[in-house]
């Protein structure tokens, strides 16, 4: 016996009990196999097999033993000794169809991948049903993947059953990043088995990785609808991959094939004319609820889609530039004639909110405004939620009027009964920012501390910029001068008087050369100027942010609208798709770089 298998000897007695250690006494194999596998942990291999090899054969094959004592046989490149083992172990458990796939790993491990083959498709050949799990489940272990898919689809064969082992089968596609079959798979799978749809979307969340992916699935599952078209699993599909791209307009076809198909009176629509416009797509909610209000006028949702109707093209015409005054008046007009049609009722109470908006933030009526709104506040019955969002516009109108103690009374009673939701923080950020205007920033940035935590992403995000405005020019400029007379601007703004609020950020540039509020001056007063239809203006103040060095904060920001200029307002399509790739490449972990491939793959002739 060589020297130091005299010390592993040792070892292993002393590991042993006390009446193991004598002659005649049974073999302890416990003891032995614990230090067999710490051995094996530390990468000893040579002594893992010293105390293995003593075992009985029973204890070799045994499922704890067998791995072990076989990946130490091959890491000691002794592949004939291995062969043996994994073919004794097949011999006193012929059921286990695992050490197969072990035999063919040991001729692959020796080198000769045509034995391994032909063990491996040995082994696929004899599987039954029972057999098809834990024989991929070790494949796939193997980092043997098509011999897993083999498996799966043997299996398949043997259960004849077309959609058989397809969860496994897509995971397996997604692991290996096999997309044309992940894709296939998929669609088989919800042919044959519609309550597969929340299964399949959920693997293809985590499959569809590039655009190139969601092309081929949403090419496959047009021609599958057409084909099909009583198939409503693939308009599910094609209208969840069209919400997942923002395509809108896409998606609004196939809800309104799945409303007519089902005959949802039109509540599928209306849920997805409303994401339409919170994604600001208002030709598509405009389109979604006007749908819901010929289809199903007297329906349960008719009277709720023709003011969601109207809301939609109150948020296009705002955010349209120039505002369009004519389109605003029309606006009133088809306001003023659903309250004539459903009554002044709690119903309508948001209607009357948004007629007030409309006269007081762009025809300039606030004492109009100011009378609805009340009316609104003072109704019987009518929801709380409305009634307070009412006090929020009205504590904003007696801010404009110059009666800030009115206002901020107005937006703590809404502070108060809703705290901790979102209208409660919108009412509270109302609040600081009449702080941040008068420039009590110390008072301002209580507020804002508070409304960093708040569960509302957008309203928390609003929070985090005007606080970081107010610490960012507060360091140098200690006084906050120039900070003053930006907010003094901002007011301006929110007062709706562009061109005075233009003409202060002029003077701001003049009187603070160099102050650190200068890019924030470029940009708020490129937003100016589209707002009052000067593109040539915006986009040239925005150049001045995109070619200097030292506004890299705003850089991206900057080139972003200039983009979006190009595009919707000057309607030049080949700069806006140069900007649009500028934005992608340039600015590679920009907020912005979604959207604009977004924005660059249809301005290029994709499709979305």
């Amino acid at each position: 016996m060589r020297p130091h298998f005299l010390v592993v000897a040792a070892s292993f007695l002393l590991a042993l009990p006390a009446q193991a250690q004598q002659p005649d006494k049974a073999w302890a194999p416990v003891s032995g196999t614990a230090l067999a596998n710490d051995y094996a942990r530390r990468g000893e291999h040579d002594k893992v097999v010293f105390l293995l090899e003593k075992l009985p054969a029973a204890e070799q094959t045994s499922p704890t033993v067998f791995p072990v004592y076989l990946a130490s046989l091959q890491a000691l490149k002794r592949h004939k000794d291995a062969e043996k083992l994994a073919k004794k172990a097949m011999k006193q458990h012929a059921e286990d169809a695992t050490l197969g796939v072990a035999l063919g790993g040991v001729y692959a491990a020796a080198g000769d991948a045509p034995a391994a083959e032909k063990q491996w498709q040995k082994v696929l050949s004899q599987l039954v049903p029972s057999q098809v799990q834990p024989v991929a489940a070790e494949f796939s272990r193997r980092e043997l993947p098509q011999w897993a898919e083999r498996t799966y689809l043997r299996g398949r064969a043997l259960a004849k059953n077309d959609t058989e082992y397809a969860p496994q089968l897509i995971q397996l596609y997604t692991q290996s990043q096999n997309q044309p079959q992940v894709l296939a798979e998929t669609l088989r799978l919800i042919a044959l088995d519609e309550k597969q749809l929340p299964f399949v979307r959920n693997m293809l969340q985590n499959a569809l990785r590039e655009e190139k992916d969601f092309d081929a699935l949403e090419r496959l599952l047009l021609t599958a609808t057409q084909e099909h078209p009583d198939q409503a699993t693939y308009s599910e599909l094609l209208l969840w991959l069209q919400m997942q791209r923002r395509d809108f307009a896409g998606a609004l076809v196939q809800a309104r094939a799945l409303d007519r198909r089902g005959r949802g009176e039109g509540v599928r629509v209306m849920e997805l004319a409303a994401i339409a416009q919170q994604n600001k797509d208002y030709e598509s909610a405009i389109e979604g609820f006007g749908y819901v209000a010929r289809e199903y006028r007297n329906g349960p949702y008719g009277n709720v889609a023709r003011q969601r109707l109207l809301q939609a093209r109150e948020a296009q015409v705002r955010e349209t530039y120039p505002v369009d005054l004519t389109k605003v008046r029309a606006l009133v007009t088809d306001y003023e004639q659903l309250l004539t049609e459903q009554g002044r009722t709690p119903d309508t109470a948001p209607v009357l909110r948004n007629l007030a908006n409309l006269h007081a933030f762009q025809l300039n009526d606030r004492a109009k405004a100011m009378t609805l709104l009340q009316e609104v506040i003072d109704m019987p019955r009518a929801s709380n939620d409305v009634v307070d969002e009412a006090k929020v516009t009205l504590g904003d109108l007696y801010l404009l009027k110059g009666e800030p103690w009115e206002a901020t009374l107005l937006y703590s009673q809404v502070e108060k009964s809703h705290k901790d939701s979102p209208l409660g923080y919108e009412a509270k950020l109302r609040n600081a920012r009449l702080s941040y205007y008068a420039g009590d920033f110390k008072l301002a940035q209580s507020h804002l501390d508070i409304l960093k935590e708040a569960t509302t992403r957008e309203i928390a995000n609003d929070a985090m910029q005007l606080s970081l405005l107010i610490q960012d020019n507060t360091v140098e400029d200690t006084l906050g001068l120039g900070l003053r007379a930006y907010a003094a601007v901002e007011q301006l703004v929110f007062q709706n008087k562009l061109k005075e609020a233009i003409a202060g950020l002029d003077v701001l540039l003049e009187k603070f050369p160099g102050h650190s509020l200068a890019d924030d001056t470029y940009y708020l007063k490129a937003q100016l100027q589209r707002r009052t239809g000067d593109f040539t203006a915006a986009t040239a103040t925005l150049e001045r942010i995109t070619n200097n060095p030292k506004y890299d904060v705003l850089s991206d920001d900057a080139l972003f609208l200039l983009a979006r200029i190009q595009e919707e307002d000057m309607k030049d399509k080949g700069k806006a798709q140069e900007l649009y790739n500028q934005v992608i490449t340039k600015y590679p972990g920009s907020i912005y770089v979604a959207e604009a491939r977004k924005r660059f793959r249809k301005l290029r002739g994709d499709g979305v």
